[in-house]
């Protein structure tokens, strides 16, 4: 990132000297306006360097008004880049970020991460602006003094390395910090997601009592931090100050043995006072640059991240019908009809994500491999819906219909026969302004069962190729499950639906039903010939007990 702006760096950098620079000089010239005009008396020259003093004061100031300028570019330039590259790398992993990022590490990335290496490159420039009025300050008073150019020579570095020392620290302990604010952000998710199934269960108070724990932990963590950031501050602010009283006590002695002037000792003074600046610049940049590298490498490592399966050719068409068949377990769905599949939830999962290439597999449809086929083609032709989809905030039309219907249209007609079929009418009519209701993220304001009429919705409205449904009934009563069943049925007649379930109102209305045990085909047929199958028996009665 610093590479790509490295001419805003640069010019930042320049001007940040000549800011740094011009406030260095003027204790000089002011030292010189006392000796060459006051104490020799001499007015002309007093008018002389006084139009000196107010020249490098404009030019400063100048300076500075650039450096604020270009500063606010680096700071918000390179942290909207980075959030561009990071929100389209979420976008090309799309599933991959679930099983290879945690929430946390999304959050800690998106709220802290991204504003942290913009504010690095912000300060860096100050940094060099800090180093090169250092040198200018310790060169001029070498010049004039030995002795107090050489205690500013010894103290400052030892300043630098104290303050160092106390920013590794500290970038240990951030490092921890992030990692424990990750861990708890990820187990917040976790609860807010499963609260309702929690309060079934009775385990409301155990996972509440398990995020307090964790929260001691944190807070624990952020304190040792913020006593190391205090150590670091303090340092920062005592170190440069204890400077500046040791170099006005040696001039003041110089003055008194004569060996400086009264305007040496003014413009030591204005030294001294200065470089508790360019110190405070160089260790404020030392230590956000410790907290930028942090940052940086959580940005890296979710941006090395590679996805689970490859884009596939650029070109190439994919059929519109056919045969969508996983060679590993043996299942095959037909391009026409509702294909019910009866197995665990971890197979479902695994299935589900072969069919729509989720993950690499030896999947084919239409006789193609779907790993020859592009992946954008094959997102239109299949699509797999979960029962824990998102649901995004905006208008409920658009996120019903969030990319209109392959063919272009998408009418209010035809969202609501989608609506109908995934008996959601009822939530949709008890909004505020229906369609066009505004509905938070996460759909909030939806009870479980709601939510996943809504979803049923949206896969029925995108009228794909094949339609592969994760338990899409799970969450609702008998009476809504047999409604979204007959409209499921009906709406997408003459289109390959696979349907992953153990309800037997679904398993009814299948015209062809799989049986997949240990991850392979064990028998297939209708319902009420499966059933004569102990095994199926057994999967299908205990949905019918737990219902």
């Amino acid at each position: 990132m610093a590479a790509r702006h490295r001419r805003l760096l640069l010019l930042d950098s320049v001007f940040n000297v000549m800011w740094s620079g011009g406030l260095a000089l003027t204790p000089a010239v002011i030292g010189q306006a006392i000796n060459t005009g006051l104490v020799a008396k001499d007015q002309t020259a007093l008018v002389r360097w006084g139009l000196v003093v107010v020249g490098l004061g404009i030019a400063t100031a100048l300076s500075a008004l650039l450096v604020e300028c270009l500063e606010l570019r680096l700071k918000v330039e390179p942290a909207y880049e980075t959030m561009r590259l990071v929100t389209r790398k979420a976008c090309e992993l799309g599933t991959t970020v679930d099983r290879k990022s945690s929430a946390g590490d999304l959050v800690t990335v998106g709220v802290s991460d991204i504003s942290l290496i913009g504010q690095t490159l912000e300060v860096g420039a100050r940094g060099v602006g800090g180093a090169v009025a250092f040198v200018v300050v310790a060169t001029l008073m070498l010049v004039a003094s030995w002795q107090v150019g050489l205690l500013v020579l010894i103290a400052v570095p030892a300043i630098l390395f104290v303050t160092t020392r106390l920013a590794r620290t500290l970038r240990s302990r951030q490092s921890r910090l992030r990692t424990q604010q990750r861990e708890l952000t990820d187990q917040a998710v976790d609860i807010v997601r499963g609260l309702r199934v929690l309060r079934g269960i009775g385990g409301e108070e155990l996972f509440s009592g398990r995020y307090r724990d964790g929260s001691q932990r944190l807070r624990s963590v952020a304190l040792k931090q913020a006593r190391a950031s205090a150590f670091l501050g303090a340092a920062r602010t005592f170190l440069p100050s204890l400077l500046l009283a040791g170099v006005v006590a040696l001039a003041a002695e110089l003055v008194l043995t004569e060996q400086l002037s009264a305007g040496q000792m003014v413009a030591f003074y204005g030294y001294a006072t200065y470089l508790v600046v360019p110190i405070n610049r160089i260790t404020f940049a030392v230590s956000k640059a410790m907290q930028g590298h942090v940052a940086a490498a959580n940005v890296i490592r979710l941006l090395r991240t590679e996805p689970d399966v490859g884009p596939g050719p650029e070109s190439g068409a994919v059929p519109g019908t056919g045969v969508l068949a996983d060679p590993d377990s043996g299942l095959r769905v037909p391009a026409g009809g509702l294909t019910a599949v009866v197995c665990s939830a971890g197979e479902s999962a695994a299935l589900a994500d072969r069919l729509g290439r989720y993950v690499e597999s030896g999947a084919t449809y239409a006789g193609q491999p779907l790993a020859g086929l592009p992946l954008a083609g094959v997102r239109e032709r299949i699509l797999v819906t979960t029962a824990d989809e998102h649901l995004f905030a905006g208008a409920l039309r658009r996120e019903l219909n969030p990319a209109g219907r392959p063919d272009g249209s998408g009418s209010d007609d035809q969202l609501w026969a989608a609506v109908d079929a995934a008996a959601a009418r009822d939530i949709v009519e008890a909004m505020p302004e229906r369609l066009d209701t505004q509905v938070a993220a996460g759909g909030r304001e939806f009870s479980g069962g709601q939510q996943q009429r809504l979803r049923l919705a949206r896969a029925l409205m995108a009228d794909p190729e094949v339609l592969v449904l994760v338990d899409p009934t799970s969450a609702v009563d008998a009476n809504t499950e047999s409604r979204m069943a007959e409209g499921m049925e009906r709406l997408r007649r003459g289109r390959a639906t696979v349907v992953f379930t153990t309800s037997v109102l679904l398993l009814h209305r299948a015209d062809h039903v799989v049986l997949v045990l240990d991850g392979t085909v064990a028998a297939e047929g209708s319902h009420e010939s499966l059933m004569a199958d102990a095994r199926y028996r057994s999967l299908v009665e205990r949905w019918t007990a737990a219902v």
